[in-house]
């Protein structure tokens, strides 16, 4: 079993930057595809980014695209977002998931993130 814990989030202004952590235990990430997602109020759970177990391979949806950015680093079992620029549509509560197989299979409790003009 995967247990990831999400850090990082924030009240910030516009223009602003954060970085979100996502530590596992349990076992080692680097046999896992690893992602973030995000909730904003009142809206379904959208893709933000991904990053392949074997090459690192990144995926990063259009709307944080030269903005976001999703590393990991697996000696550390842990992976990050950097967000810069962020907007008040970042607004919302990013989560961490990993996957072996085709559906993400474990997820961390989400970590909030509001950004004011």
């Amino acid at each position: 079993q995967v247990l990831l814990v999400e850090s990082g989030g924030g009240a910030v202004q516009v223009g602003a930057s954060l970085r979100l952590s996502c530590i596992a235990s349990g076992r080692s990430l680097r046999w896992y595809n690893m992602a973030w997602f995000r909730q904003a109020p009142g809206k379904e759970r959208e893709f933000v980014a991904s990053i392949r177990w074997n090459d690192a391979f990144t995926y990063v949806k259009d709307f944080a695209k030269g903005r976001f950015a999703i590393s990991r680093d697996d000696t550390k079992n842990i992976v990050f977002l950097q967000m810069n620029n962020l907007k008040p549509e970042d607004t919302a509560v990013y989560y961490c998931a990993a996957r072996i197989g085709s559906e993400y299979e474990h997820w961390g409790q989400g970590t909030r993130v509001t950004v004011s003009a």
